[in-house]
């Protein structure tokens, strides 16, 4: 007996993910198709103070109804309505809680698309909705499950190589006003940062140039764990395992997998399930690790997560 295929929700039609994801979702000779689930309808959103949300929504929200014909909706309800979970997809992560609060009655699952929120305080206070509602959610880049990035760990020899002892990650890292230092493009090389070494950040230092961002962190058991965000040169990701007898290298721009491929098979574990992959307090962690980052960059001290 063939498996239900779900009825999948968009939130917010302002980021690219929506198209690729669709796609991925939608098409099924794609060759990275994710099967289970089928976009079926779309609320547009978009934040006015944002030029990279506000100017992408007509044509990504255009994109969804006459490529793949999604049905747009006039509210976030009215996709909760619809559909057996949701994807909250606001470029703008400062929209998450306010969006998140409309639909968190419906008890569908929800993942919420990087960043998880732009405050600390405000991804807890999504947190305990979705507790108080019993939604399954989760929040990651997509650079957490890049193929580049998941099979040299899975290919590392425990025995011949050793525990992990830090990492370097490193990508691009371009400005947004409205959401400072890593929360915009930086947050995917901290995601690989989290991938490698998980959850355990005790302190993050950082310093910031008009080239580039370097976040150090130190977790509770000693391993230092590196972030470089460029915005001059090297625009691809990759990273750095070191281990106790050996260290590999990573070039996740290499893989011909698409980031959101490894990230959507993980999104419909928890849309079929729902049971996240992902634990939410590592992703509020992340969060913290960024806010602190941040306030680490402007002092110039050393931040305690």
């Amino acid at each position: 007996m063939a498996l239900k295929e779900l009825k999948l929700g968009m939130i917010s039609l302002d980021t690219s993910h929506v198209v690729a994801f669709t796609e991925l979702l939608n098409d099924k000779d794609h060759p990275y198709h994710v099967a289970g689930g089928k976009v079926t309808a779309g609320y547009p959103g978009g934040s006015p103070d944002m030029h990279a949300s506000f100017s992408r929504v007509e044509g990504y929200t255009r994109d969804l109804r006459d490529r793949f014909g999604v049905a747009i909706v006039n509210s976030p309800e009215e996709v909760a309505e619809r559909c057996d979970a949701i994807l909250l997809e606001s470029v703008d992560g400062r929209a998450h809680l306010e969006l998140f609060r409309k639909i968190a009655p419906y008890g569908k699952p929800v993942f919420i698309d990087k960043p998880f929120a732009t405050t600390t305080a405000d991804a807890q206070a999504m947190v305990q909705l979705a507790r108080q509602y019993r939604v399954p959610i989760m929040s990651c880049s997509s650079l957490r499950y890049a193929a580049g990035l998941t099979e040299v760990l899975a290919a590392a020899d425990e025995t011949a190589d050793g525990q992990i002892i830090g990492a370097d990650c490193y990508g691009p890292t371009p400005l947004e006003e409205r959401m400072p230092g890593l929360f915009t493009y930086g947050i995917h090389s901290v995601e690989m940062l989290y991938a490698v070494l998980g959850p355990g950040c005790v302190e993050v230092s950082t310093r910031s140039g008009a080239d580039y961002d370097l976040a150090v962190g130190v977790w509770r058991d000693g391993r230092i764990g590196t972030v470089r965000g460029n915005r001059k040169g090297n625009y691809r990701f990759g990273a750095v395992i070191h281990r106790e007898k050996s260290t590999q290298y990573a070039d996740v721009s290499a893989h011909p997998k698409p980031f959101y491929a490894g990230l959507l098979e993980q999104v419909m574990v928890m849309f079929k399930t729902g049971a996240a992959p992902l634990a939410i307090e590592e992703s509020l962690e992340l969060i913290r690790f960024i806010e602190a980052s941040n306030e680490s960059a402007l002092t110039g001290r050393p931040v305690k997560l």
